[in-house]
């Protein structure tokens, strides 16, 4: 019987590493794909080899030398910094305020939250556009980065809501105790405390605009604005637009600094997305 239960497990283990070994094959072939296209010479990406005879880094100098990706990549990484500002003060802000305190309205504004979660963000573009340009903010990166911190509220504020929820109020009213103040026990107790959901959150935030082309493409129309969606997009896009070896170099480009950042902070990442997951 023990041998049996023994054997079982063995070929359990095998079936979870066969399985495991088949998923890794299925999501590292594009990535090595895409990589080894953007060596490659020529402009097509059918005829990329495995294993190809020439690799050729042409594609990458005439990406920065002889298109507007520079420009691109500085609109994008200025729209995902200070949308990761302002996005994660405004999440840890409606968080701090629904777990700690208690208002009219609290429960209601939880479910609608909850609630705007099930509805894509594209169901609202028409009226996005029409305030923005009411507002003046159409093509303006600040009018993006407003869409993109309005729309991280729902999501982040539940779940850094339920990392809140599992601290101890007794530091707090130890604090207050001690004279502080909401906004001190804010930026003074509660900040520090967090700092694995907020690494969640900010990296999350800056991520989301390096990713998006629907919004972006809505809001910005003019070439100097253009962020790499947008331009990447266009250069395969067309008749006369074939540079799909450039595409991907610089597909490869925009995956460098998402990658750098999970490799730094995917302990805080794992920490907090688990926290946030389980207390509340």
């Amino acid at each position: 019987m023990i041998g049996n239960v023994k054997i079982k497990e063995k070929a359990l283990s095998i079936f979870i590493y066969v399985l495991l070994a088949i998923t890794a094959v299925f999501v590292l072939y594009p990535i090595v794909w895409i990589i080894i296209g953007s060596l490659n010479p020529g402009d097509t990406l059918f005829s990329t080899e495995i294993v190809p005879k020439n690799l050729t880094i042409k594609h990458y100098i005439e990406l920065w030398q002889g298109t507007d990706y520079p420009l691109w990549y500085a609109n994008t990484l200025k729209i995902a910094f200070f949308n990761m500002i302002i996005s994660t003060l405004l999440v840890v802000a409606a968080a701090y305020a629904f777990s700690r305190f208690r208002f009219p309205g609290r429960k209601q504004g939880l479910m609608a939250m909850l609630i705007l979660q099930m509805f894509p963000g594209f169901m609202g573009m028409i009226a996005i556009y029409i305030l923005l340009l009411q507002m003046g903010l159409l093509d303006n990166h600040w009018g993006l980065i407003l869409v993109y911190a309005g729309g991280s509220i729902p999501f982040g504020a539940w779940l850094v809501k339920g990392y809140f929820d599992g601290l101890p109020k007794s530091l707090e009213e130890a604090a207050k105790i001690d004279g502080a103040s909401h906004t001190t026990i804010f930026f003074k107790i509660m900040m520090p405390l967090s700092f694995p959901i907020l690494t969640f959150i900010a990296l999350t935030n800056f991520i989301n605009p390096w990713m998006d082309f629907i919004f972006a493409r809505l809001v910005l129309r003019s070439n100097e604005n253009k962020t790499l969606a947008i331009g990447l997009f266009e250069m395969v896009t067309g008749r006369g637009n074939t540079e799909f070896t450039k595409f991907a170099a610089g597909a490869v480009l925009v995956a460098v600094p998402i990658t750098i950042l999970f490799l730094f902070l995917q302990k805080y990442l794992i920490e907090g997305l688990k926290a946030g997951a389980n207390k509340g």
